[in-house]
């Protein structure tokens, strides 16, 4: 197939390119720190001596999962964020209220202002979530496509394993300080990037959108007038992609990696360094494989692979609930009192998903169900929607997310995690070396030749 001229290799220097990515998932790194926090904290603050800030069994559980929350809350006014500001400056824009959040964490002097600092950096977690994947397909060229889109994910994993190693050597104070940098340092690179040339021409800004493309690909980069068109917002192709990648999202979640990540040096407190350390490598080494793969083996067969090892690993936490959700799961966990079926509380044993803590379910996910679902988010939904639709995707996902954490379903979790595989055969397309406006094109008119 011949390669149009704006794609050539010759046409095309992704130096300035790879530096946008880098700016603007500097916001993922900082998303994965702050999804962790709790895990080296809670420990600390449950053994804390001020009152104010002790937590208990009751409160740990809000700690861990507010961030989800807010991270809802981000994604429902990135809805407006997106198309109102862009999807640059929205990136941006959450520096704000995860500098606040992350001051409150490290000047806590009661409970609330635990919360309302998880809550803050959840929001930020929120508002990059729907804007940073965006950003990042917008700007990119098919070729690279795939690799910058797993991008996110491979930051957010070394911010948590950043985390996880700071937490080692740091009070939980002085971690909440070293969760400002990341953010500086995002701001001051963004500053300097271009915006989305697809955003700025659905603003009617062509001359800043031929600049934007000519700083991120080159001066005789050639790019058609007519690559992007848009459709109305009313326009009955809008729906299904837009249900995809919301489905997607609460598909993604329901892998239940979230409530492990989030409570897993609570739960393993007497392994905690060397699981962590451990858990944190194999999802590396998982999400660098699908960064390097999904170019050319294509995004579906990575799903498909990433959905049976969701499907067949098994989870570590208890089936049933003779204790109070999670805060009672944690409580059991964290003593230790391991039967060879399960744990033992009160002298009545309660049956576990998997007894053996492996990260197998985390590398799993991490290989395809962690960044693709991220990536095709971006690329399915149609540019008129994307900004709006991007949002609602995200509140999905941290709704999902919040469930699981805080009352804590591993029965349905279980049960559906299987439906991942036959919702990929069924309804994801292949997008692989696809232009976002062939993508639109194949949704628009239903013909798969836009999409061979």
């Amino acid at each position: 197939r011949k390669i149009p001229p704006w794609l050539s290799p010759e046409s095309l220097h992704n130096k300035r390119l790879y530096l946008a990515v880098f700016a603007a998932v500097l916001g993922n790194f900082s998303f994965g720190f702050a999804l962790v926090y709790p895990s080296p904290v809670i420990p600390a603050l449950e053994a804390h001596p001020s009152p104010a800030l002790r937590l208990d069994q009751h409160t740990a559980p809000w700690f861990g999962s507010v961030f989800t929350l807010g991270a809802a809350a981000g994604g429902l006014s990135t809805m407006l964020l997106n198309d109102c500001l862009g999807r640059k400056l929205s990136i941006m824009f959450s520096a704000l209220p995860s500098a606040l959040g992350y001051a409150l964490l490290a000047g806590a002097q009661g409970l609330w202002m635990l919360l309302l600092g998880r809550v803050l950096t959840g929001y930020a977690g929120g508002v990059t979530s729907a804007s940073i994947p965006v950003y990042i397909s917008e700007i990119s060229h098919p070729g690279v496509r795939g690799m910058l889109g797993a991008c996110p994910q491979i930051m957010a994993v070394l911010g948590s394993l950043v985390l996880y190693a700071l937490g080692l050597v740091l009070d939980w104070r002085w971690l909440a300080v070293a969760g400002e940098v990341p953010v500086l340092a995002m701001v001051l690179l963004l500053c300097f990037m271009p915006n989305s040339p697809r955003f700025l021409l659905s603003q009617g800004k062509e001359e800043e959108a031929l600049g934007s493309l000519c700083w991120l690909r080159g001066q005789d980069t050639d790019y058609p007038p007519s690559g992007c068109q848009m459709a109305p917002r009313s326009d009955p192709f809008l729906y299904k992609p837009i249900l995809i990648s919301g489905l997607m999202r609460f598909l993604q979640q329901l892998s239940g990696v979230t409530c492990i990540l989030v409570y897993l040096q609570p739960i393993f407190k007497k392994t905690s360094v060397i699981l962590v350390t451990l858990v944190g490598l194999v999802r590396l080494s998982a999400v660098a494989i699908a960064a390097v793969s999904m170019d050319k083996a294509g995004r579906k067969i990575l799903l498909f692979v990433s959905g049976m090892a969701l499907s067949t690993s098994p989870t570590v936490f208890p089936r049933e609930a003779p204790i109070e959700g999670l805060s009672g799961a944690l409580q059991v966990c964290r003593s230790g009192n391991f039967s060879s079926t399960g744990l033992r509380k009160g002298g009545r044993e309660v049956s576990l998903l998997w007894s053996d803590p492996l990260p197998s379910s985390p590398a799993g996910y991490a290989m395809g169900w962690g960044p693709i679902t991220w990536l095709l988010m971006s690329e399915i939904l149609p540019l008129k929607a994307r900004g709006v639709a991007s949002g609602l995707c995200v509140l999905v996902s941290w709704l999902t997310a919040f469930t699981l954490t805080q009352f804590f379903l591993p029965v349905v979790v279980e049960r559906l995690r299987a439906g991942n595989i036959l919702f990929t055969g069924c309804c994801v397309p292949e997008t692989k070396g696809r232009s976002l406006e062939q993508i639109e094109a194949f949704f628009r008119t239903g013909r798969r030749s836009f999409l061979r």
